[in-house]
């Protein structure tokens, strides 16, 4: 079933089961589906629709939820951008996706202001604000608009779902395409490698502006599970709402982990309703690791990628035993380690990692250039360096980029890092390079020490 029917789907045949919960406000399925189809009609009464680029500037809200459900009823593409832009950063990308409208909260009014004669979009909403000249007030829209479904489009799988954007570390940040047939692979391939049912009950607290949301909303809503959306990471917060929510699945980054070992609460027997707990956006340091097998025996997934559209998998029932590695590629996916001249490496040598799948990315957003760069052959280059070992599963190595020279020797920082981050004083760190006059580079240990420690720098 394509994306544009979930939704409608799910309204008609599970009407009243609670769909979102945001804040207190809970929505059945019925209620989202009506919210969904106004905000749509609204939309095409201002001449947005199939094909149209639409920006959004928005902290998580039901408001986001629901553009993202436009997306797929109606084929807009939808540019999901950070509320901490500002400046050139905003502009650029907002003209670079070709947007036709962009959605705000009010917040952002006096950035948008700034800019706003540098802005090729013609159409300006606010979420959370009515009466302000130049904006749409987009309560205003929704209420005077019809709740029936919206006129039908037909609408490719190889039609543009959303542009994301990477971080731009390299250069000005580059528009990751994902088409319909690549969200609707996170659909089926992500409610397979995490188990999820009908009766799960998701929870998501990081920004649903960064691409690792996907990994569980996607198969959420696919499903007609229950999605607990929090309007960002507060660790106690979070823990009582695991629990009262009786969640079984929740998606995070290292750091918030880190956060989240550091309360008792954080538990199996606090929260028994859990089932799964995956780690995605950078790789979890080994003694975190270690502590939460003890916490959530067989809860632990851990998922390695890019946005670009390749990943592996740690299986939960991998995870101790092949506690070092980020698991193998989930079915549909190939992977491989080459040299720097493309040619296969056999296990334990260290080569790039490059792979395909059914996610796998068109190309960049007008880049046709970067985009022979990334992908060749089929293949996507991912730029980070690993090996396998004789089972096939993946171990880590660096970013290529992040690799240090020093003194003719490669120096890999996850290694230190991994060292580091054992002492009983520290919670995170980062080890990067610096210019060294005898050494060419020599590396640079960022540490996060624990509340009150008494470590010193010497130490």
């Amino acid at each position: 079933m394509p994306l544009d029917k979930l939704l409608t789907r799910h309204a008609r045949y599970y009407p009243d089961k609670v769909a979102l919960v945001f804040e207190g406000r809970r929505l059945t399925f019925d209620q989202l589906n009506r919210r969904v189809n106004r905000l749509a009609n609204a939309l095409a009464g201002l001449g947005i629709g199939k094909g149209d680029k639409v920006a959004t500037i928005l902290s998580n809200s039901i408001e986001v939820i629901e553009i993202y459900q436009v997306a797929a009823k109606t084929g807009m593409v939808v540019v999901p951008l950070s509320p901490l832009l500002r400046g050139t950063g905003l502009t650029n990308l907002i003209n670079d996706a070709d947007s036709l409208a962009v959605i705000a909260q009010e917040a952002m009014v006096p950035h948008l202001d700034a800019i706003r004669n540098d802005l090729d979009p013609e159409v300006f909403i606010l979420t959370d604000a009515e009466g302000i000249d130049g904006y749409h007030s987009y309560h205003a829209l929704t209420a005077g608009a019809s709740e029936s479904e919206p006129p039908p489009v037909h609408i490719d799988r190889d039609d543009i779902f959303n542009i994301v954007y990477s971080s731009g570390t390299t250069g000005l940040p580059k528009g990751i395409v994902h088409t319909h047939e690549i969200r609707e692979a996170y659909c089926t391939n992500f409610a397979a490698t995490y188990r999820f049912h009908p009766e799960s009950i998701v929870l998501h607290s990081g920004s649903l502006v960064f691409n690792g949301s996907f990994l569980t909303l996607m198969p959420a809503f696919y499903l007609g599970c229950t999605y607990v959306l929090m309007p960002g990471f507060d660790a106690p917060k979070m823990i009582e709402a695991l629990s009262a929510e009786k969640v079984t699945h929740v998606m995070l980054v290292p750091s918030q982990i880190i956060d989240l070992l550091g309360y008792d609460q954080f538990t199996e027997d606090h929260i028994p309703s859990l089932q799964m707990i995956g780690s995605v956006g950078a790789p979890l340091l080994l003694e975190h690791k270690l502590e939460l097998f003890r916490r959530f025996p067989s809860r632990f997934q851990e998922l390695y990628g890019l946005t670009e559209g390749f990943m592996t998998v740690l299986d939960r029932d991998d995870a101790e035993r092949k506690s070092g590695s980020v698991g193998v590629p989930p079915p549909l996916a190939e992977m491989r380690i080459v040299d720097e001249h493309g040619r296969d490496l056999p296990p334990g040598e260290v080569g790039e990692i490059v792979g395909r799948s059914p996610m796998t990315m068109p190309g960049y957003y007008k880049r046709p250039d970067l985009t022979a760069e990334a992908i060749k052959d089929g293949w996507l280059y991912s730029g980070d360096l690993g090996y396998v070992d004789e089972e096939g599963f993946l171990f880590l190595v660096d970013r290529k980029k992040d690799l240090i020279i020093s003194g003719g020797v490669n120096v890999y920082p996850r290694d230190i890092e991994e060292l580091l981050v054992q002492h009983p004083d520290v919670t995170d760190v980062a080890v990067f390079g610096a210019p060294h006059d005898r050494w060419g580079e020599t590396p640079v240990a960022a540490v996060v020490l624990r509340p009150g420690s008494p470590a010193t720098g010497d130490e």
